[in-house]
């Protein structure tokens, strides 16, 4: 696939050529790669640098473009959760006061990707955990999604996910930069620091206390059975039988920059 003529080039090339111009020849000569760029976004984020220029190359890209280029569940997976977490830092830095009503914050469509003004909620319940009903617990399906959330969803939904998006909150998970060649790998070692982090083991009581993410979306999870597989897998109980969940209270305070190599 060539852009070489496409709305999306120019805007890159006008947008790097005034600021970054060896960087402008490069793109020009090559296929853009949105994953490569979901990762510059928060790495030029994490280095306090500005990113209105990337911004506006996922503004004016194309549902096609997004679509033929994020061809596969990793790299789609790995595009979105970047671009989530990074709108995050972008939106809540500028405007804190925004998180004090955080329902209406969420279903807010304010980012602008390939010509569309979408919502945190389009794109984790509707994109990334492939069109379920935010209310659903991870049961319900959403019965009519749009053109927008059909084309770019994932295939298949991964629980993990649920350990990597970063809401903003200090109870989120930290931010990482995901590759998608390396999305399992590191998908899985959020997933372990996260619940190392958040799950105690009471083995008097044979009590487990973990996250309230299980509570909230534990059809993605496989519900309480599969929750406490998970909890064995990763080695925080002995085994899976006779053993009692129950769900912390999540610290909703804004906490930025939360940034972890993995």
């Amino acid at each position: 696939m060539k852009y070489t003529y496409s709305v999306l080039s120019l805007v890159i090339l006008i947008v790097l050529s005034c600021k970054h111009p060896v960087e402008a020849q490069t793109i020009s000569n090559k296929q853009i790669d949105f994953n490569e760029i979901s990762e510059t976004f928060l790495q030029r984020l994490k280095q306090n640098k500005e990113t209105e220029g990337i911004q506006l190359v996922l503004a004016n890209t194309t549902i096609k473009e997004l679509d033929n280029a994020l061809d596969n569940d990793a790299k789609r997976l790995a595009f979105w959760v970047n671009i989530y977490n990074a709108y995050i830092q972008v939106i809540l830095k500028d405007q804190p006061d925004l998180y004090n009503d955080r329902g209406a914050f969420f279903k807010n469509e304010q980012i602008n990707i390939a010509g569309e003004r979408i919502s945190f909620a389009k794109i984790e319940h509707g994109i990334i955990r492939k069109s379920q009903w935010e209310y659903g617990l991870g049961m319900i399906r959403k019965w009519f999604p749009n053109k927008f959330e059909r084309k770019l969803r994932v295939d298949k939904r991964d629980y993990r996910v649920h350990f990597a998006l970063n809401c903003g909150a200090k109870d989120c998970p930290p931010v990482a930069v995901y590759e998608w060649e390396r999305l399992d790998e590191q998908f899985e070692k959020g997933t372990s620091v996260y619940l190392n982090k958040t799950t105690v083991f009471n083995k008097e009581k044979k009590e487990v206390a973990v996250t309230s993410l299980f509570s909230w979306f534990r059809g993605d999870f496989g519900n309480k059975n599969g929750v406490k597989k998970i909890l064995k897998n990763h080695g925080l109980i002995p085994n899976a039988k006779a053993v009692d969940l129950s769900y912390t209270n999540y610290d909703w305070t804004l906490d930025l920059d939360n940034f972890i190599d993995l």
